[in-house]
């Protein structure tokens, strides 16, 4: 049996959902480790687009149990939604679905709080996307968090929920100046929905121990190496570890469990949000790769930061996540360009300016010609074949995967993850 961990490379949006999808048709479990709600992944089945935010996106398939891990934080609210969406494509869930009792819950207040605290900032903001994740990891590592197994007894649930909204409360009113949010209203709020959802909560440790018996599993993070809050660009970051480290904490499974890191790479590099990115086209072409790609976010809508690929964060997440192959993705967004830049190096970076110093990049030569939907290596444009093995020769790290699409049928696999 072999364990795959899929982690992006960059600032997230690396196309790790459809990866996790493409890998998912031969494994039992999928597991997430981190993050919250401020996760998307896109997956186009059958012409047919599901945006997952919390959910793992092995949920399309029947024969994989998809696990959220401990690391996770939970917005029920936004879990109902997303369980409505699927229940609205006839995808079951019905024993398939698993959440580890040990998740902490995202409270109106901590969405309250962290808008509020976005707002004061004003030209200094970080653009976190408002849904309370940074405020209920707060509160998770300040010991005043809730979790899921707290709802089981609800006159225990409501003395916690006093002690954490009291605070909550009083920066909302008397340091932002905003409203205060009621004990009722989050009860009311939110037990329901935990009702309805707790024949799928449970330790499961237990559950991934026995399904890496079975078959393979996945372990999927959320956003990108560089948006972890140790390793990342801090403070333009997110409120947990997004990398290899994140997923031995944020599912109880030792490093010894992980047979194989698969570095998710987009063919150029994007971001979403505030802070520096040095390899940014702030031109014309940056917005025509945008176009191309579709470059809006799946969890935000806002429009993403379009640049070329960057090697040297390639190689730190490489490092950081002892990646050992590389699933290339969105080459047919580059399919239109005459050249194509790689940025190779760079000195200081100005985290109040985001100015870089010293930025060096190698040209290539475009293909000209449509790679949509190609399936087989051999059928690339030349160029096209130039350019990936560049990827390689400087990241010193094998491409095993191209996606050349959307759809889940448009990708080319040249390595079998799970058999190395």
């Amino acid at each position: 049996m072999s364990n795959v961990l899929l982690v992006g490379t960059h600032w997230g949006d690396e196309g790790k959902g459809k990866i996790v999808d493409v890998l998912s048709e031969r494994a039992t479990g999928c597991v997430r480790f981190q993050g919250g709600h401020n996760a998307g992944h896109t997956l186009v089945i059958n012409g047919v687009k599901t945006i997952l935010h919390l959910i793992p996106s092995g949920i399309l398939r029947d024969n994989v149990n998809s696990v959220i891990g401990n690391g996770v934080v939970i917005s029920l609210e936004a879990l109902k939604k997303e369980l409505s969406d699927l229940s609205s494509k006839n995808i079951s869930i019905k024993n398939k679905l698993f959440i580890s009792e040990a998740c902490h819950v995202i409270l109106p207040t901590h969405v309250a709080l962290d808008i509020a605290h976005e707002k004061s900032l004003g030209k200094s903001s970080i653009g976190t996307t408002g849904r309370g994740i940074g405020p209920t990891y707060e509160d998770k590592v300040a010991r005043r968090g809730i979790r899921l197994i707290d709802f089981y007894n609800i006159d225990n649930l409501r003395k916690k929920l006093i002690k954490s909204m009291d605070y909550h409360n009083f920066l909302l009113t008397k340091y932002y100046g905003e409203k205060q949010i009621t004990l009722e209203t989050v009860l009311e709020t939110l037990v329901p929905i935990f009702e309805n959802i707790k024949e799928h909560i449970c330790d499961v440790i237990p559950l991934i121990l026995d399904l890496n018996k079975q078959s393979n599993i996945i372990f999927e993070g959320a956003q990108g190496t560089m948006l972890d809050i140790d390793h990342g660009t801090y403070p333009y970051v997110t409120s947990s570890n997004t990398t290899l480290s994140g997923l031995i904490s944020g599912t109880g499974i030792g490093v010894d469990k992980i047979n194989y890191s698969l570095g998710i790479t987009k063919a150029y590099t994007t971001r979403v949000g505030h802070g520096p990115f040095p390899s940014e086209l702030h031109n014309q072409l940056g917005l025509d790769i945008a176009k191309w790609g579709g470059e809006i976010g799946a969890t935000t809508g806002r429009a993403r930061r379009c640049g070329w690929l960057d090697i040297k964060i390639l190689k730190k997440s490489i490092e950081l996540n002892r990646i050992n192959g590389i699933a290339l993705t969105k080459l047919d967004v580059l399919d239109n360009l005459d050249n194509i830049k790689i940025c190779v190096d760079y000195g200081n970076i100005d985290y109040d300016t985001f100015e870089v110093e010293n930025i060096k990049y190698i040209e290539l030569k475009g293909w000209k010609s449509s790679t949509v939907g190609i399936t087989e290596y051999k059928d690339l444009p030349e160029n096209a074949k130039a350019y990936i093995k560049k990827i390689e020769e400087l990241s010193k790290t094998p491409v095993v995967m191209i996606s050349t699409g959307p759809a889940r049928d448009e990708i080319i696999c040249l390595t079998d993850v799970f058999s190395i």
